[in-house]
């Protein structure tokens, strides 16, 4: 009888064939790790290799000459430029850097040892290396190459030929002196364009008192001509009753008594021009020297008439202006930076339907503040940061040269006070002078 075979006891061919499965399967497992390891390695050897591709291109289109040395200055890689610039035909890789350095080089082999072994970068040093051609002068910079335990390896030389560098600081040169002429010739237009507003003012201003005076001397032709008719008469013996025809016909008693009267308006004419002309040099006088005090609520009437008087459309103006506004300065710069800000407020209205134009002056706190606001456009607060900026305009093209609120800036700062600009859009803007006061016994330095 044959004994029962319990689960505990299993036949030895059925234990090595399980070991053998799980062999199998364990060298299944491993193999399909090996295949996707190599996968993964062709993947980045493949990343690699464009990495380095990229590199080397950018490495050989580069214009400046590049030298990679090793520990030994004995030089590894080189790009393109430095192969066609420092050799003809034959490789530098493997040669020594020193065979490429000129015996009177500002920088010598050694200079560049002692920078290696110090872990010290060169700037803009001049070097001579030797060119089929001859020696040249470049201008050099160096970095310390590391490898991937950020040892040293070597360094690495950039140098580029003096003469381009040449070329290049002329034609900056050349770029500056040309934006120096054309902010020369913009300063020049603005100041002509300030001239021509003052001109046009001053012809405004005289035209009263000459067509004063020139009436006047028509007037006193014609009592010339009645004097010397009477006078003809008295000589020439006529009687009395004749003289007395004459004197009547002449009118000489209403001569006699205009007479005064007509010459007192030549002098007032006269005077006027006078006072004129005067206002116009100090106007024109560029030395600080004639600082000065002076009304500043006096200046503003003064050019805020010379600029109405020639801007060609009626504009409703408002003047609160305050008595005895006195402030230390040049009378003539003052004046034209207020004629500045009135001809700005005017071109900011050229669309605005109803124009009004405010102009208002008080002291406060020790200081004069003067405001000149319009009702045009105004700005937008992007705008405002930059309204004071040279060349900066939001006119057009040929209407403005950005200069004008530049130089009042500049001119009120040099008298001792500020200028600022505020505006809400589509209500108008406001320009503040800010000055500070003169007090009564004060003497300007």
């Amino acid at each position: 009888m044959t004994p029962d075979r319990t689960p505990e006891h299993t036949h030895p061919m059925e234990e090595d064939r399980a070991t053998w499965l799980t062999i199998m399967d364990k060298m299944d497992e491993t193999w399909s790790q090996l295949v996707g390891q190599q996968v993964e390695l062709e993947q980045k050897n493949s990343a690699l290799e464009e990495a380095h591709a990229l590199i080397a291109s950018v490495f050989d289109s580069m214009s400046d000459l590049l030298i990679a040395c090793d520990t030994t200055l004995r030089i590894v890689r080189c790009n393109r430029a430095a192969q066609e610039a420092l050799a003809s035909g034959k490789s530098l890789i493997g040669q020594p850097l020193s065979a490429l350095i000129a015996p009177d080089s500002p920088i010598s082999i050694e200079t560049l040892s002692r920078r290696l072994t110090d872990r010290q970068r060169l700037e803009d040093q001049g070097i001579t290396l030797k060119t089929p051609s001859g020696a040249q002068p470049f201008s050099v910079n160096s970095a310390i190459l590391r490898d991937s335990h950020h040892r040293v390896s070597g360094m690495v030389l950039a140098a580029r030929p003096l003469g381009e560098l040449r070329r290049a600081y002329d034609e900056l040169d050349r770029a500056h002196k040309s934006l120096q002429q054309a902010q020369t010739q913009l300063v020049q237009a603005e100041k002509m364009a300030s001239l021509g507003r003052l001109v046009a003012g001053v012809a405004h201003e005289l035209n009263n008192p000459i067509s004063f005076v020139y009436g006047n001397a028509l007037t006193l032709r014609r009592f010339t001509r009645r004097i010397e008719t009477y006078l003809s008469a008295l000589h020439a013996g006529h009687t009395p009753e004749q003289l007395a025809t004459i004197r009547r016909e002449q009118n000489i008693d209403i001569v006699l008594n205009e007479l005064d009267g007509s010459l007192a308006g030549i002098t007032e004419g006269a005077e006027r021009v006078r006072d004129i002309v005067a206002d116009l040099r100090r106007f024109s006088s560029e030395r600080r020297a004639h600082d000065a005090p002076c009304d500043l609520g006096q200046i503003a009437r003064k050019a805020v008439n010379w600029v109405l008087s020639t801007c060609g459309r009626d504009i409703a103006t408002t003047l609160d202006i305050t008595s005895a506004l006195e402030v230390e300065g040049h009378s003539g710069q003052l004046q034209q930076v207020i004629m500045n800000l009135v001809q700005n407020a005017v071109d900011a209205m050229d669309t605005t339907p109803e124009p009004h134009l405010r102009i208002s002056a008080h002291q406060q706190n020790g200081q004069v503040i003067l405001e000149v606001a319009d009702n045009g456009p105004g700005f937008t607060e992007d705008i405002a940061p930059r309204i004071f900026d040279p060349f900066f305009t939001t006119k057009p093209v040929g209407k403005g040269t950005g200069l004008g609120l530049a130089i009042c800036y500049r001119t009120v700062h040099e008298h001792g006070g500020t200028l600022q600009a505020r505006s809400i859009p589509e209500q108008g803007a406001c320009m503040t002078i800010t000055l500070p006061a003169h007090a009564p016994g004060e003497t300007a330095p």
